[in-house]
């Protein structure tokens, strides 16, 4: 395998995993926030979706300022803001507070999710690209797997405030691995032609882009999906479920492996069977297994195990459509692709806030609504697949030839 792949994903990889760190970590910890500051379930959620809404809007800006002044500055702002964000959580007096200083936070992360991908583009494309994209996602693991883990012990010994003392200390270190590991992939001479006019320009070019647009909401669906368990899981396997913080961490990490880990196959199978056959095929498997799940809870069966294992399965067939989506999404957008990174990541995001917060509205304390609404996403990004992808091109490496 290329080294050069090997170290960027490395890098890529552990900036990216960043912002998620900062939702994970502190996931065990939602019902123990919700005490301390006397808040309810919907309010604690609400400094979840504050985090992702600010994520989801500001990277309109950070992606076409990448564009004009390099990749590197907009990391540094970014990192910065989410570090004293961070220490702003860990003293936070009330519920009020945490959402404010948890939506400067996601402010702050939002660069360091939304400008890896750009990165990517910047020097890879096509399969190269695909399997650049899955071995990021192998390093991204540490924060689904990790996080929860250390965000459970903080809590077993010691207060949540620890946790985004915690997250501030990471913010630092990504600040020392931009400065040290992160080469800029957006030298002078490509920035010449970006400026604001150009920005609002490529804006309205991807708009006008039906496949961009579907291949965005595509992953927005299938991300959705992974974002309801993730703003419900804690409820439900904690509270309804009778799981520990330690126990969810282990479930909620098993997940994580199966998604992380088939996604590894990314690049031979796209190398193999090209890029649009592997995203039908794994929609396809995706919503098979999604749609299993909810037609078993909808039947009254309301098992853990049940539960556990259609989820560690459908998430395997997802893992194979978040980087493949992406990839194909951003191809032919190599000019501005800090500012097709930015739409499609807003795009994903104001999607999955606004699947957590019709999913939350109907929570009952129970696992039904939750795996209902992973099902409906499982379907509509089917649909949408249909209607995006209708045929299947060459493997990449046939094409190559």
């Amino acid at each position: 395998m290329n080294p050069t792949i090997l170290r960027a994903a490395l890098v890529l990889g552990l900036l990216s995993a960043i912002g998620p760190f900062a939702i994970d970590m502190y996931l065990p910890a939602l019902p123990a926030i919700g005490t301390s500051l006397g808040a309810d379930t919907a309010q604690v959620q609400a400094s979840l979706m504050a985090f992702m809404a600010a994520i989801a809007v500001c990277q309109l800006f950070y992606g076409p300022v990448s564009d004009m002044v390099g990749r590197k500055p907009p990391l540094y702002f970014g990192l910065a803001l989410f570090t004293l964000g961070g220490i702003a959580c860990a003293v936070a007096p009330s519920i009020g507070w945490l959402v404010a200083a948890r939506f400067v936070q996601g402010i702050g992360a939002c660069a360091a999710m939304a400008l890896p991908r750009a990165i990517v583009r910047d020097g890879y494309t096509g399969a190269d690209a695909a399997q650049l994209q899955s071995l990021l996602m192998l390093v991204f693991s540490v924060s689904p797997i990790l996080a929860p883990l250390g965000g459970s012990l903080i809590v077993e010994f010691g207060d949540w405030r620890a946790i985004f003392y915690a997250v501030a200390g990471i913010g630092l270190f990504g600040i020392l691995l931009i400065a040290f590991f992160l080469k800029e992939t957006r030298p002078a001479s490509a920035r010449l032609e970006s400026s604001v006019g150009s920005a609002i320009r490529g804006y309205g070019v991807l708009l006008r882009d039906r496949n961009f647009l579907g291949l965005s909401m595509i992953g927005a669906f299938g991300m959705s999906s992974f974002m309801a368990y993730l703003a419900n899981s804690s409820f439900v396997l904690i509270d309804h479920y009778g799981l520990n913080p330690t126990q969810y961490s282990i479930m909620f990490s098993i997940n994580a492996i199966s998604f992380i880990g088939v996604s590894q196959l990314t690049g031979l199978l796209t190398r193999r069977y090209g890029l649009n056959a592997v995203v039908r095929t794994a929609v396809s498997g995706f919503i098979v297994v999604m749609v299993a799940l909810a037609l078993v809870f909808a039947l009254g069966v309301d098992r853990l195990d049940v539960l556990a294992v259609l989820l560690f399965v459908g998430y395997g067939f997802l893992g194979l459509v978040i980087p493949t989506t992406a990839v194909l999404a951003l191809e032919e957008h190599g000019a501005i692709a800090g500012t097709a990174s930015a739409l499609m990541g807003t795009l994903q995001l104001v999607t999955a806030a606004v699947v957590m917060g019709v999913v939350g509205s109907f929570f009952d304390g129970t696992a039904k609504p939750m795996v209902l609404g992973i099902a409906a996403c499982a379907v509509i990004a089917f649909v949408l697949t249909r209607l995006t992808i209708k045929r299947t091109p060459a493997p990449l490496a046939a094409a190559a030839e």
